[in-house]
Formats: structure tokens, sequence, C-alpha cells
């Protein structure tokens, strides 16, 4: 083995799109429901125009937005020249966007502050992971 193919690097480029994206879904689903509990067990009013996000609502949407970026990562490895620039560009812009609803809706700063975290701590580990997955030039 040359010292640029270990049995490490070799192993980590084995492992599927799909785990690494399942993986990445559900740990990020498992963050963002927690921070939305410690929030709520702090006290932070969980209520958009007064009524209750349920916890659950956290887990479903990070799972359900998390994998349309894992699709998307597959879809830039196969058609993008530059699939991990293309991922990082657009998954970065997207997770700005998804909190321009959470300024927009009737609730305390407080309960969107949670929400901005909520947003940004799906994206911490699920663009690293994802990323992590594709190469930086295909043609």
């Amino acid at each position: 083995m040359t010292a640029a193919t270990t049995p490490a690097t070799t192993a980590a480029r084995t492992i599927p799109m799909w785990r690494t994206g399942l993986f990445a879904c559900v740990a990020a689903a498992v963050a963002t429901t927690v921070t939305a509990a410690i929030a709520r067990g702090a006290g932070v009013p969980l209520e958009i125009a007064g009524e209750p996000v349920p916890l659950l609502g956290f887990t479903e949407l990070t799972l359900l937005f998390s994998a349309i970026g894992v699709l998307l990562a597959v879809a830039l490895r196969r058609w993008a020249a530059s699939p991990k620039r293309m991922f990082l560009a657009v998954t970065l812009v997207l997770t700005a966007l998804s909190i321009v609803p959470d300024l927009l809706i009737s609730a305390t700063v407080a309960t969107r502050l949670t929400l901005f975290a909520t947003h940004l701590v799906a994206a911490v580990i699920v663009i690293p992971l994802v990323a992590g997955r594709l190469p930086g030039r295909t043609r």
C-alpha cells in the first residue's frame, strides 16, 4: 500500500452515499429535536402564531429536508463538473434561505432564535458529512 492509500482511506471511500446520507439525516434529526427540547425545557415558548410546535415536527422536517439535500448531492455527483463545490454553494444558500420564514412568523424572539439554531445545527451536521463523500471534480 502506498502512503496515499491506507486502509482507513480505502474504507472511507467504499461507504455508499446512501449510508452516509442516512446517518447524516438521522443525526441531524436527533440533534434538532434535542435542541428544541432543551429550549422548551429552558422555558422557550415554541409557538408560532400561538400554536405549539410539536417536537416531532422538528424531527420530521429535518429528516425531509436533509433527505432532499442528500438527493441533491447524488444528482450533483452525476451531473456537476465540481460536485462538492456546487453542493456546498447550493446548500449554504438554501440554509440561509431556510431562515427567512423564521423572520416572518409571529413568534417570540426566543422562539425565532431556537428555530435559527435548529436550522444551523442540521446544516452543520449534514453539509460536511455529505460534502465529504463528493468528489472535487468529475470532468
